[in-house]
């Protein structure tokens, strides 16, 4: 979560600094810097979370060294999912926080012929955003550890598409679909990469199913029966 807010503090530098810099007036430029600003934004959080994998292999090296059996207590999807959850959880809580303290009011939503449904849009979006970045971890850290770097690039690619759909809303059809449509797609490919498999997860189901009956079974013997 530092390390995300590291590089949210540095991006919004570079958007501040660029602002400053140019025609205020000016609303199309002002716009332009925007969308500049979020693309920053998401290149600099990619490259913060490159940055925190190379130091947990550092760490990662120095817990195996010192243990008993010379491995590391903790595997690298368990650090890649901890990380993407902890990215995901800083930016949700970034992104919501100024909402919720806008909706204590004053004012109704949608009262000017605005959407009535801002605030249960952001609300998915920012779910959305907290699963991505679970997923997102997940792949990149996988990429980084088998040196597949066109994975990277999706990575990345992605993550900027979903942030330019954003600047669709309040089209929210148009940029929550998309977003939702990518974000089942990651957790896939993140399930995928983490081990998982179709087989697996029958026999899940199939050893849950075969947990419920025998719980019935014990279930109905403790019944007494009547003469």
């Amino acid at each position: 979560a530092f390390f995300w807010l590291v590089s949210l503090l540095l991006a919004s530098l570079i958007w501040f600094v660029s602002v400053r810099l140019s025609d205020r007036e000016d609303a199309k430029l002002q716009y332009g810097l925007l969308i500049f600003g979020a693309a920053v934004s998401v290149l600099l959080q990619e490259a913060f979370r490159f940055a925190y994998f190379k130091l947990l292999k550092k760490a990662d090296e120095g817990l195996a060294t010192i243990s008993e059996d010379g491995r590391s207590p903790i595997s690298l999807r368990q650090m890649a999912y901890v990380s993407g959850l902890s990215f995901g959880i800083i930016s949700g809580v970034f992104s919501v926080i100024n909402i919720l303290a806008d909706s204590i009011g004053p004012g109704i939503v949608g009262i000017q012929g605005d959407s009535p449904y801002y605030f249960i849009t952001s609300a998915f979006l920012t779910m959305a955003l907290v699963l991505l970045h679970t997923f997102w971890g997940v792949i990149f850290f996988d990429a980084c550890e088998r040196r597949r770097y066109w994975r990277l690039g999706l990575v990345v690619a992605s993550h900027l598409l979903t942030s330019g759909l954003t600047f669709l809303n309040p089209w929210y059809e148009a940029s929550l679909v998309p977003i939702f449509i990518i974000t089942l797609c990651t957790g896939l490919w993140a399930f995928f990469t983490a081990g998982g498999s179709f087989h697996n997860i029958l026999k899940c189901l199939s050893c849950k199913q075969e947990d419920d009956s025998r719980v019935m079974m014990y279930s109905a013997l403790q019944v007494p029966f009547e003469d």
